[in-house]
């Protein structure tokens, strides 16, 4: 009796408030947009996603502004150090551990992060502007490219289009970081979720209250001290607002947020070593240890080495079976009856249209025309392509000793086939009409799944 008031306490059904998980999290197929979690998480991973690393820049750069010389190296280096001053003066503004690192452009230019120069700090300082700045390293950028061209450190149009290129993904990520930070989470939207969600467990926390059994109340006959799914719900919806509390802001100085001066001193070392001393550093070129095996494969260590004797996935239906039986084709045989003598059926009419038939009709249309097709293409002479022609001006068909099909070498085997031929009836008569090659007879009407009037354009090809 225990068990089963148990049982019936458990699916017993609890009033709820369901909105509350529509507002914390993503129902199935619904858009992501609309629900707190959910907009949050992908924010803060679209936000990560915006971080400018310079890695296809820098490579770009290392392939494409040539010279071994000193100016070249300074070309190189310098236009790698504008796009990370780029990176340093929009992480600066939208990340608090950036900015304490670098809170004035005095440390940036001595920290020899960016510009690296006194002058060139007065120069950015000097520009007049009440906006954000970051986007000025980047027209520098563009203005000693477009100078390395001239010189001809950069050989052709293509490659300078391709650095612009990368430069433009790196200044757009940069703008997306500059975006994101302007534009948050509405704060009313958050103050909703955090009041419905602590509103609801106090309601919770006086409506739930178990009654006394002994009073006799109706569906209560059993009752708890601890408020186990209550208790589950709670640590569910909170845990989730919390979670969404602490990625709504990435960039700050917390365990769980981006290790954005880590970044800065990666990309900037980084760089530096692929523009520079990596610049037309390139490997000697040797056989590898499988220049001449014909199933090349790595090796394997002891704990991997079951691995080698595991077929490869061929296909979901690579190990199906089939009876013997059941893998004969089945060829369509006597289907030797006309097209006027009834409504033909799709197997009957391909079986003629392939293999072509003795006298006019639709019968022979693919036979003829592909014949026709085959003898202008081929070299045989003027006289055979006449005995073989299907016009009306000839008077010849070889819808039945065409290319197509082959005239049996055994009179034997022959003989069937002509007493079948002479057996049938003869074809309805069919109208006459006047062309421009002389009188040809109308076939009779083909079936509507047939597209393209072949006999038109076998007279064309003709």
């Amino acid at each position: 009796m225990l068990l089963g008031a148990l049982i019936s306490y458990l699916y017993s059904p609890v009033p709820v408030l369901p909105q509350l998980t529509f507002i914390l999290l993503l129902p199935p197929h619904t858009p992501p947009t609309g629900f707190y979690v959910t907009l949050v998480v992908n924010r803060w991973w679209s936000q990560y996603r915006s971080i400018p690393l310079p890695d296809a820049l820098m490579c770009t750069i290392s392939g494409s502004v040539h010279g071994r010389d000193e100016r070249g190296r300074l070309y190189r280096r310098t236009l790698m150090r504008y796009a990370g001053l780029s990176a340093v003066l929009i992480l600066r503004s939208v990340s608090t551990a950036v900015f304490k690192r670098f809170p004035t452009m005095d440390h940036v230019v001595e920290a020899g992060e960016g510009i690296g120069r006194v002058p060139r700090g007065k120069k950015y300082e000097s520009l007049n502007s009440s906006y954000n700045k970051y986007w000025i390293p980047c027209i520098w950028f563009a203005n000693l490219a477009a100078q390395a061209r001239k010189e001809g450190r950069i050989r052709d149009s293509s490659t300078f289009k391709l650095l612009m290129e990368k430069l433009d993904e790196f200044r757009g990520k940069c703008g997306m970081l500059f975006h994101y930070d302007w534009i948050s989470v509405p704060l009313v939207y958050t103050q909703v979720v955090t009041i419905a969600v602590y509103s609801f467990f106090l309601a919770c926390l006086i409506g739930r209250q178990f009654l006394d059994p002994t009073k006799g109340y109706k569906n209560h006959n059993m009752d708890l001290c601890i408020p186990i799914f209550t208790l589950l719900q709670f640590f569910f919806y909170v845990g989730w607002l919390k979670v969404a509390e602490q990625l709504i802001n990435p960039f700050g100085e917390d365990d769980d947020d981006f290790e954005t001066n880590f970044l800065i001193d990666r990309n900037f070392q980084v760089s530096m070593l692929a523009v520079d001393e990596m610049y037309d550093d390139l490997p000697l070129l040797e056989k590898d240890l499988y220049w001449d095996a014909a199933d090349a494969r790595a090796p394997y260590t002891a704990a991997t080495a079951f691995m080698m004797h595991q077929p490869s996935f061929q296909g979901s239906t690579f190990d199906i079976t089939l009876p013997k039986e059941d893998m004969q084709f089945q060829r369509l045989e006597g289907m030797e009856g006309q097209l006027g003598e009834g409504p033909p059926v799709s197997g009957d009419f391909l079986h003629r249209l392939l293999a072509g038939g003795s006298g006019p009709g639709p019968s022979t249309i693919l036979g003829r025309r592909l014949s026709l097709l085959r003898r202008k293409n081929s070299c045989v002479s003027e006289a055979s392509t006449t005995a073989g022609c299907p016009c009306p001006d000839c008077g010849q068909d070889d819808s039945a000793t065409g290319p197509l099909l082959e005239t049996p070498s055994d009179p034997e085997a022959a003989t069937p086939a002509t007493l079948a031929s002479s057996s049938v009836e003869p074809s309805p008569s069919v109208v006459v009409v006047p062309t421009a090659r002389g009188p040809a007879p109308i076939p009779a009407p083909l079936p509507p799944w047939l597209p393209s009037p072949i006999g038109e354009e076998e007279e064309s090809l003709a």
